[in-house]
């Protein structure tokens, strides 16, 4: 690190972008890396800080009623984040493993927030010996630059159907399912509602082809904001259903739900509650179904229809699926639901695109003699669609390979890593 790039993460920031100017692209790079990572440090110290004056409150702190208070009233941060700074430091106490990870900086200050979180109250048909490799499941979730919170609550959600018991997980209770319909003052109506994992994966179905965002016929992109696009799906779909009741005429396909999973779970489904013979559960033989929206169903829910078309697709012990057929140029429906079992998504590494908005790429095309069968085909959204096609201005060629466990895996060209070592697809951990 040279010592102007050394100045950038330890300087101050005034009059900083006047000399920003003299550093390469690649310097730019690893200061934006390392301040994030001094960042990392500091929220731990802070916590642990915090956390000890809590322990040890004077009068100052006393005065301001808490910690967190106190905290909030002598910096710019708002009461309630510096209420979540103390509630970390309290909570982290009883869980050394996870404060060591936090300490060292594996995880953000958010994810350890989560991984506590489920310490605290774990699975009731949890063994309290499986603790230790829950942990270690979570901070492969929550570490590394691939970690997403959405990567993180989706391992929760996994190891709350691994550990099944008696009581109806949160996700999966209809009692609790709410939907407030309330006008307003100015003559607006205000919708809030709280459904079950099923009926929000077939309301997210519903919408998905109506919130894409769709360019104007000059071809300038969609303005909208992702509310505002929700928000036109939703009154699109009311519409069409209104127009559908009263013409009686069929509107088309109900929401289409796709359930996938392990072909040797659905044919025996285990008794999850049971205490593991090796202390845990791996979350590469999950006995759970997933939905392409919102992530794990248990067993029993995975046989229910509810009120719409439901498919389930088998997969092998690798999440590969078991009944894709080769089609010709174009995939086909099949093709693409077992694309979806497969890749959840753009599988290009560190995207969390969603199956819906994903294209089906030939890994070698069509045009070169590539077949349209599952080992040449993987999803990716339309941006990193155009970078397998030589994206205009860049520098290099990603190449996928098929690997030993039927998924894709992505190759960097030498501009990003000069020794072009292997990343996994955006749905692979690593424990």
């Amino acid at each position: 690190m040279s010592v102007l790039l050394s100045d950038v993460v330890s300087g101050s920031a005034v009059g900083l972008r006047g000399r920003l100017w003299r550093l390469t692209a690649a310097e730019l790079r690893a200061a934006a890396i390392e301040a994030s990572a001094e960042i990392l440090r500091l929220e731990a110290v802070r916590v642990a800080v915090v956390d000890e004056l809590s322990m040890r409150p004077d009068d100052q702190v006393i005065a301001s009623r808490e910690v967190g208070c106190w905290l909030a009233a002598n910096t710019m941060l708002q009461v309630r984040d510096g209420k979540k700074i103390a509630a970390l430091g309290a909570a982290l106490r009883p869980f050394p493993a996870v404060a060591a990870r936090f300490d060292c900086g594996d995880c953000s200050f958010e994810h350890a927030a989560l991984i506590v979180a489920f310490c605290e109250s774990p699975p009731k048909g949890m063994p309290e010996e499986a603790l230790p490799r829950c942990i270690d499941l979570l901070f492969a979730a929550a570490s590394g630059v691939e970690a997403t919170t959405t990567k993180v609550r989706r391992v929760i959600a996994t190891l709350e159907r691994v550990f099944e018991s008696d009581e109806i997980p949160p996700a999966e209770d209809v009692d609790r399912n709410e939907l407030r319909i309330a006008s307003t003052l100015n003559g607006r109506v205000v919708v809030r509602g709280d459904f079950d994992a099923l009926t929000g994966e077939m309301l997210l179905s519903a919408l998905s082809n109506l919130t894409m965002p769709t360019p104007a016929p000059d071809g300038t992109p969609d303005v909208r904001s992702a509310a505002k696009r929700t928000a036109d799906g939703f009154t699109e779909l009311i519409r069409r259903y209104l127009d559908c009741a009263k013409t009686g005429t069929d509107g088309g396909q109900r929401p289409h739900v796709n359930v996938h999973i392990n072909a040797r779970d659905l044919a025996e489904h285990r008794d999850c509650a049971a205490t593991p013979t090796d202390g845990g559960e791996s979350l590469s033989d999950p006995d759970v179904g997933h939905m392409p929206w919102l992530g794990p169903l248990s067993v029993s829910q995975t046989r229910l229809g509810c009120d719409c078309f439901l498919s389930t697709v088998l997969l092998d012990d690798h999440g590969a699926p078991l009944d894709a057929r080769p089609g010709k140029r174009l995939v086909t429906a099949e093709q693409r639901v077992a694309l979806i079992a497969r890749d959840k998504g753009c599988a290009f590494p560190g995207c969390s695109c969603v199956p819906a908005w994903t294209d089906a790429h030939h890994i070698r095309h069509w045009a070169n003699g590539g077949p349209t069968v599952m080992n040449n085909l993987v999803l990716l959204c339309r941006s990193h669609h155009r970078l397998m096609h030589r994206k205009s201005g860049f520098v290099g060629k990603w190449e996928i390979r098929i690997g030993v466990d039927n998924k894709p895996w992505f190759f960097p060209p030498p501009s990003i890593d000069p020794g072009q070592h292997p990343r996994p697809a955006n749905t692979t951990f690593k424990t």
